[in-house]
Order: structure tokens, then C-alpha cells, then sequence
């Protein structure tokens, strides 16, 4: 994975038209935060009460956060940031309620581990008695629904195929 946030890294540096980013993230040509140790995961995870997917502990012990790489995509948090949605966001809860989508139970559960105050979230929505995966989804307002990946790998290589493409 890291060699994918590499390359990530690498396309979206020449493309920050609004100067968001560090000099040290310019010049190292990374977007990512440091490494974080095992025992803040596992902090983490005590105080959600959850233990994270192995691809995403794998992300955190790369970068402890990863900056935005473009309009359309939520920057990853710092994990003691991450949160459940609830916490961050009742309101979008609230509303999805009360539409009674499929979507409204799957995101009363989810963890917020990118997009705090951006225009779209990353979430990881934990396993549930009817689904035994976790599920990561990017939602945004201006997504109809939410947009499903298989991993977070897959994520971050939908991201760098869209950067190429673009």
C-alpha cells in the first residue's frame, strides 16, 4: 500500500492549486503523516470499542493520516481523531434516518476515518449480525447513495486510476 500512496503522493503535489499542503510534504513528496506505534491503534480502538480492519491498521502504521490528493477526495485523519459518524455528524444521521434507505442503520455505526470538515467522508462501517465484513464506503452529498469499495486498497487505487485519468 505504500507504494501506492507514493504514487498518490507523487501526482497530486504539481496539482495543489490552492497551496494546502506543507513544504516538508512538497519536498519528501508525501502526503502522509508519520507512522503511528501498534499501542496508539490499539487506543484508538478501546476508546470506539472496535477492532479495525487489518488494511487499515496496515494504512496507519504507514501514515497517521494522508492529506487530501484532490477536490473529490477526503483527506485521511490523524486516528486519534477518527470517530464514529454519530459523533461527528448527527445531523446527516438524523436525516438519513429518516429516509429509511438501507444506508441509515450501516451509517449509525460508522467510523469517520477521513473527511472531518470536507465535503465528503471515508467510512469504515463495522460487521454487523447481518454482515459479516466491514464495508468502506465514500459518501459525500453529491453522491446519490454512497460509493462501495471491496478494501481500502482498492479505494486508493480508484483514486490513483481517477488521478491518472484526470
Amino acid at each position: 500500500m505504500k507504494n501506492l500512496l507514493k504514487e498518490i503522493s507523487k501526482l497530486a503535489i504539481p496539482e495543489d492549486r490552492w497551496n494546502l499542503l506543507t513544504q516538508q510534504q512538497i519536498k519528501n513528496e508525501w502526503l502522509g503523516g508519520l507512522p503511528v506505534a501498534e499501542n496508539e491503534i490499539k487506543i484508538a480502538e478501546d476508546r470506539l470499542g472496535v477492532r479495525f480492519p487489518d488494511d487499515y491498521r496496515r494504512f496507519l502504521l504507514i501514515a497517521n493520516g494522508f492529506s487530501a490528493p484532490n477536490d473529490i477526495e477526503p483527506g485521511f485523519e490523524a486516528i486519534d481523531k477518527v470517530d464514529f459518524l454519530k459523533t461527528i455528524d448527527p445531523f446527516l444521521i438524523e436525516v438519513w434516518n429518516e429516509t429509511g434507505l438501507d444506508e441509515s442503520a450501516d451509517l449509525a455505526r460508522a467510523i469517520v476515518v477521513a473527511g472531518i470538515d470536507q465535503e465528503q467522508y471515508f467510512l469504515l462501517v463495522p460487521p454487523s449480525t447481518t454482515a459479516i465484513e466491514w464495508k468502506y464506503w465514500k459518501f459525500a452529498n453529491w453522491i446519490p447513495g454512497r460509493e462501495s469499495f471491496d478494501d481500502l486498497k482498492k479505494y486508493f487505487e480508484h483514486v490513483l486510476d481517477f488521478m491518472r485519468e484526470n
